[in-house]
């Protein structure tokens, strides 16, 4: 009854659309009309990917956090290492580059020799004061010598935040207005007022400027995915137009699947507009992916469509079977393909949700558009001529299959033992695989910011924050000796750790006033003794300004003190590390019951989000697993047959987890899409096989070894074909400058080639060596619907 209703179904269809061709074409024309005005409502991402869901406590302490002191990636550094700086002429030009950043709208505060203030005691009125510490033109090379000595030797306040003693090299800190840092503005001010201004120093001085922080950073990134977009959409059309061209030898298919795969991109970026999602490093993968997953649903139907030419050449009868009979089995794949992506929705993170989302949909939408533009166009346009099916009887083709039944017949024992080799190193594999959680690891590495990323990291021990906030339950209680020493303690084992920098907090302001205390003798930048504390302070309180200077360190309350680090690109495992030292010293000097200590930064929620979403990961592929499963249950209704379905496509996924170990890739947000979006894919040809298959057995009289070959001469091709369009198609992100989408690109067509081979080899295999155990027609039971007609020769 099912079946009846499922073809009669598709009948019903492909008279509909056959029947209101134009009334289609206007409904089509309408909707990719609408959907390209959703486009102005897209937006690109100005934050770090949060991989955590909001309610998740890490995310509620660096919310608590940002509450506090603020947003904390505000920061922009620039940097000079170049003995030439310190001439008379290149200095005032580095001093004029921070007075022209210091007057932006967009700038909150520069730090930097042009002015920079020493606290200085004021005996008088019994306080300190900030004085400047150039007080008059530096005309000379002795005058810039002596501003050097005073700065590297007298003030250590300001040693790892605006120089390193040791290379003598000098930067300047600029912090953005921390409302517009997460914002367009933050983009306007880099490429228009930043990066100009760069340029113009370096062509005046010749001296090269290194610039990054984290808003610098973010904005360069996310510049270089916006213009991956384009270049992936055109090296994906180009791709899959070129293979399907030398598949069909025709220029009016190859035209018509670009138009199917045209309108998908523009109604992928449409639905992005739509809803109002960000475009990603994720969403911005999906116009391209659509192209990719397109092509094949046009193969099939063009191919069926030709098939029908050459065998009556009734053009009205072929369209109608194209969708009659391929309508089912195409609607199939593209379902299971939309479940592989469908599953990140079951996840908690927002990037992972909105990418399935949007992916799942516009799978679903490209098969639409197939089902109704390929018939629609072929019936304005006049039958194809035999050149245009010449493809359909090339040699090599049938050389192939021959090869595969061949392969199938005589070689399972080999099939077997390469099967269960494979199968062990993917297993080895799988147990040398790491996770990375690491902020800046996808960059592009030949990128000059992150070349920058990584001269910051030598010269100041990187650029990512790490932020503790320690609250001492009491009011004022920052001030507190046994505070202050337990931070300084802090300071020290974090200043210990290979990887942390220098850290920053209300003890390097203590330590600092003591020393104007003692008219600026460096020796005396210390923690003063109780006894000092008590007239330091008082001059302290009395200070003008003071209060702004506290402002970064501590709370308006006093009751929470902050100490930042910022930490190198060390991997997950060492920052891991360098965070438990942390964690054990913090236990040790801040007893809970009087202490509430807090650990946070984008760099930790970052790895922690990564962690999060491997656990998360891991269920939603066991969820697509579970659902695709069902529906090999609902379609074959045989236990065995799921199993035996479920091999050929579990089977690459092991292998590609053993490659990723065996390589040293790591498992991070990335590389971890790749196993459900294969999965769902490469199941494909699994459903097309075993359709085709169970087809056989009925007009075979339940003849297993007739009826694989069968399966194998008659859905081999097709198989191949899309199994090598979504092999190359997936091979262009692999031309991204991001690690992570050049890994992705690179797996997921290392996925669905031993997936091509699982289902072409190992399934027959498989269906041949248990012969004995499947030769029941209980076994395969009448499916609950057709995926393929009786009649049906679409392979």
């Amino acid at each position: 009854m099912v079946a009846w209703i499922s073809k009669g179904f598709w009948e019903r269809v492909a008279r509909v659309i056959l029947r209101n061709r134009i009334l289609i074409l206007l409904i089509i024309t309408g909707f990719t009309v609408f959907l390209a005005m959703q486009w102005q409502n897209m937006r690109f991402t100005y934050t770090e990917a949060n991989l955590l869901p909001d309610h998740h406590p890490v995310n509620l302490e660096y919310n608590e956090f940002l509450e506090t002191f603020g947003e904390e990636g505000n920061l922009i550094v620039l940097a000079v290492k170049d003995s030439s700086i310190f001439t008379p002429e290149n200095f005032k030009q580095w001093n004029r580059l921070s007075k022209q950043l210091n007057a932006f709208p967009e700038v909150d505060l520069v730090m930097s020799t042009e002015n920079l203030k020493e606290l200085v005691k004021n005996d008088e009125k019994q306080q300190f004061e900030l004085a400047p510490v150039i007080k008059h033109p530096l005309e000379s090379t002795e005058a810039i010598d002596s501003l050097k000595q005073h700065l590297f030797n007298e003030l250590p306040f300001y040693e790892g935040l605006l120089f390193n003693k040791e290379t003598q090299t000098i930067r300047s800190a600029v912090y953005i207005d921390k409302e517009i840092v997460n914002t367009e503005v933050r983009k306007d001010f880099v490429f228009n007022d930043l990066i100009p201004l760069i340029e113009k120093f370096e062509k005046n001085t010749g001296i090269k400027v290194h610039a990054s922080g984290m808003p610098y950073v973010r904005t360069l990134s996310a510049q270089s995915i916006i213009d991956e977009i384009g270049g992936f959409i055109l090296a994906a059309l180009g791709v899959t137009s070129l293979i399907f061209f030398f598949f069909f030898r025709s220029l009016r298919a190859t035209f018509i699947s670009m138009v199917v795969v045209i309108v998908g991109v523009m109604w992928a970026f449409g639905t992005l507009g739509l809803l109002h999602y960000e475009i990603t490093v994720l969403t911005a993968l999906i116009p391209p992916l659509i192209i990719v997953i397109g092509i094949p649903n046009c193969i099939f139907l063009i191919n069926k469509y030709q098939q029908e030419i050459q065998k009556h050449g009734n053009q009205a009868k072929s369209l109608q079977r194209v969708i009659s009979k391929i309508g089912n089995a195409t609607l199939m794949t593209n379902a299971t393909t939309a479940i592989g992506f469908a599953s990140f929705i079951i996840t908690e993170s927002t990037l992972l949700k909105e990418f399935g989302i949007v992916a799942s949909l516009n799978i679903m939408a490209i098969f639409i558009l197939s089902i109704l533009i390929i018939p629609i166009i072929y019936s304005f346009m006049p039958i194809p001529k035999n050149r245009h099916l010449k493809h359909l009887n090339k040699r090599w083709v049938g050389g192939f299959v021959n090869w595969l039944v061949y392969t199938v017949k005589h070689r399972r024992i080999a099939i077997a033992i390469t099967s269960i080799l494979l199968l062990i190193l993917g297993i080895i594999g799988v147990y040398q695989i790491k996770i990375s959680g690491s902020l800046i690891e996808d960059m592009p590495k030949n990128a000059e910011f992150f070349r920058d990323i990584r001269f910051f990291e030598k010269e100041f021990d990187g650029i990512m924050p790490l932020e503790i906030m320690i609250d001492t339950k009491r009011k004022n209680g920052v001030m507190r000796s046994a505070t202050l020493r337990g931070i300084n303690e802090l300071d020290e084992v974090i200043t210990d750790i290979e990887g942390l920098s220098k850290p920053i907090s209300i003890v390097n302001l203590v330590k600092y006033s003591k020393q104007a205390y003692y008219n600026g003798n460096p020796n005396y930048y210390q923690l003063p003794t109780s006894q000092e504390s008590h007239f330091i302070m008082s001059y302290a309180r009395k200070s003008a300004g003071n209060a702004n200077l506290l402002s970064s360190f501590v709370d308006s309350t006093g009751q929470i003190a902050r100490v930042t680090t910022f930490m190198k690109d060390m991997g997950t495992d060492n920052m891991e590390y360098a965070l438990d030292r942390v964690q054990t010293s913090i236990k040790k000097l801040f007893p809970e019951d009087r202490y509430d200590v807090t650990i946070t930064g984008k760099a930790l929620v970052f790895m922690k989000g990564t962690k999060y979403l491997v656990n998360n990961l891991i269920s939603s592929l066991g969820l697509a697993i579970f659902l695709i499963a069902l529906f090999m249950a609902y379609m074959f209704r045989s236990v065995r047959m799921i199993l035996i379905s479920l091999v050929p496509n579990i089977f690459p996924q092991l292998i590609t987890a053993g490659v990723m170990g065996c390589l040293g890739i790591p498992i991070k947000p990335s590389t971890i899409l790749v196993f459900s979006i294969a999965f769902g894919i490469s199941v494909d040809d699994t459903i097309h096989f075993l359709a085709k298959y169970r087809q056989e057995l009925v007009s075979n009289g339940w003849k297993i070894r007739k009826s694989v070959y069968a399966a194998l001469r008659e859905s081999g091709i097709s198989m191949f074909y899309t199994s090598i369009v979504l092999l190359f198609g997936f091979s262009v992100f692999t031309t991204s400058s991001f690690g992570g989408t050049v890994a992705l690109g690179g797996l997921v067509s290392t996925t669905l080639f031993f997936a091509m081979m699982a289902n072409l080899i190992l399934l027959p295999s498989l269906l041949l060596s248990l012969e004995k155990s499947i030769a029941n027609r209980k076994i395969l039971k009448k499916p609950n619907f057709d995926v393929l007609t009786e009649d049906d020769e679409a392979e």
